[in-house]
């Protein structure tokens, strides 16, 4: 997935070339709203990473890292899924964890991605992102409906650069 090239921003610009704070603001609430009609747990990480060739990584490997990072494997069913968007590669990923991907075929995402891409092409980056929850939730409610004992186990803020 290609989002713009231009090497005339440092990553903090990069950033803000891309997104605005409201952005931020409506991607954590869309994640919020979306939250209460499932048992997923979604998250955003957005990184500044210029190469995924440093230490060998691969775009899966750094997601992974994150996922991890962000303790998304420990939640009650299993039921974590990342969106991780590399800036500086202007790449991105979706990471499911196993509770979800023993219901859900890997093609699927696949077809979220389209989506988000399609919607990154034309310069609507903070769409793309909501677009691309709002397809993972219809998914995920299909097959991880919210339970009556049902708690936000993870947060819905955006991971940002420090």
């Amino acid at each position: 997935m290609k989002l713009v090239n231009d090497n005339r921003f440092s990553m903090n610009e990069l950033i803000y070339h891309f997104f605005d704070d409201d952005d931020f603001l409506r991607i954590s609430n869309k994640i919020s709203e979306v939250e209460l009609n499932t048992s997923g747990e979604i998250r955003v990480s957005i990184r500044e990473e210029k190469k995924i060739s440093e230490r060998n990584s691969t775009l899966r490997s750094l997601a992974e890292k994150e996922f991890y990072r962000l303790n998304m494997h420990q939640t009650k069913d299993k039921t974590g899924i990342l969106l991780f968007f590399l800036l500086g590669e202007r790449k991105f990923y979706i990471l499911a964890d196993k509770g979800i991907n023993e219901k859900v075929e890997t093609n699927v995402w696949k077809e979220v991605s389209k989506e988000i891409q399609l919607n990154f092409r034309n310069g609507h980056f903070s769409k793309g992102i909501i677009s691309g929850i709002e397809n993972v939730a219809k998914i995920l409610r299909e097959h991880f409906p919210l339970k009556p004992d049902d708690v936000n186990e993870l947060t819905n803020k955006i991971v940002l650069p420090n």
